[in-house]
């Protein structure tokens, strides 16, 4: 049984705006990439699964459970970073932690106080003078001082600096060392990048690729930059060869071309009828895989088509 599941939910708020017939499934322990830039849905579905808002179509589970007739049991289980932040007003950062800690039973506070220290937070100060940044580390401490075996967050860096951001990153791999299911919305590839075993792309309420991030790593599709000796080698290089070219820099003698391990001898075979200044490789990633999906319409099939024959 997966631990998380979403089958076929809609929300239409109208206007195009929502979340349609989306589904994925979370296995335990599998950190799970919900990618998409603002506005694409990823709040919306998560809103759903802590039973905030109840789905016009489809069904949502947690443990078996369903998210909105078992949204107070389920909130037990799991450790949930909202996007936005909202704390109590008058409130100081101690004084948050001791309340949510009694409305959890927790007693040890050994957990909470590592998390402090993890994310250099000082609770003593009152809420509304804090920074944004430490707001957010305020929320990841009060997230996870119960050590939830399940994880739900949403956009979870934001507001922290490069050195959180990175220290959270490796907070993140050390729960999915320890077998914590984990879904992590997000429109920052690196820490997608860095933490996911899947990765789902929803764009306008629809979910339009899922793919497994060790596919990505293993691509064999490569990018070269050209820059030609001159406009006559440029010409001639483009007359001759079998290649498409995506794009095209007459004025530079440049352009840039896609292809496979398998069809490296044939670029190179052409080059060594032309001059050229140079040769660069860019590598491909997950920011390239989104883009494709935000560049044109594409089914999930044809980003998978594309990504197994090189065609980026």
């Amino acid at each position: 049984m997966s631990v998380i599941e979403v089958k076929h939910v809609t929300k239409d708020y109208g206007q195009g705006r929502g979340i349609f017939d989306v589904s994925f499934k979370i296995e335990e322990g599998e950190v799970f990439g919900f990618l998409g830039p603002n506005g694409a849905g990823k709040t919306t579905t998560i809103r759903h699964l802590m039973g905030f808002t109840k789905a016009q179509e489809g069904e949502l589970f947690i443990n078996g459970k369903n998210c909105w007739k078992s949204a107070a049991i389920i909130k037990r289980d799991v450790g949930y970073l909202p996007g936005e932040l909202a704390f109590p007003k008058n409130m100081t950062g101690d004084q948050l932690i001791e309340f949510i800690a009694e409305e959890r039973q927790i007693t040890d506070k050994t957990r909470t106080e590592e998390l402090k220290d993890l994310f250099e937070l000082d609770t003593s100060e009152e809420i509304k003078e804090m920074s944004l940044g430490t707001k957010r580390k305020l929320a990841v401490v009060t997230a996870f001082m119960h050590n939830p075996k399940i994880l739900i967050l949403d956009e979870p860096t934001s507001g922290l600096d490069p050195v959180m951001q990175e220290r959270f990153i490796q907070f993140i791999l050390n729960e999915k060392a320890e077998g914590k299911t984990i879904l992590l919305s997000s429109h920052i590839f690196s820490e997608v990048d860095a933490t996911c075993d899947r990765i789902a792309i929803i764009k306008e309420g629809v979910m339009v690729s899922t793919i497994e991030a060790a596919q990505l790593k293993r691509n064999t599709n490569k990018a070269f930059k050209i820059e030609f000796a001159s406009a006559k080698d440029y010409q001639k290089f483009m007359e001759n060869t079998k290649f498409v070219i995506p794009i095209e820099r007459p004025k530079q003698n440049q352009i840039k071309l896609n292809l496979t391990d398998e069809k490296m001898q044939q670029l190179f075979t052409e080059l060594s009828e032309v001059k050229v200044n140079f040769i660069s490789e860019i590598k491909f990633t997950l920011e390239d895989y989104f883009m494709d999906f935000y560049d044109r319409e594409k089914t999930v099939a044809d980003g998978e088509e594309n990504l197994q024959y090189g065609l980026y």
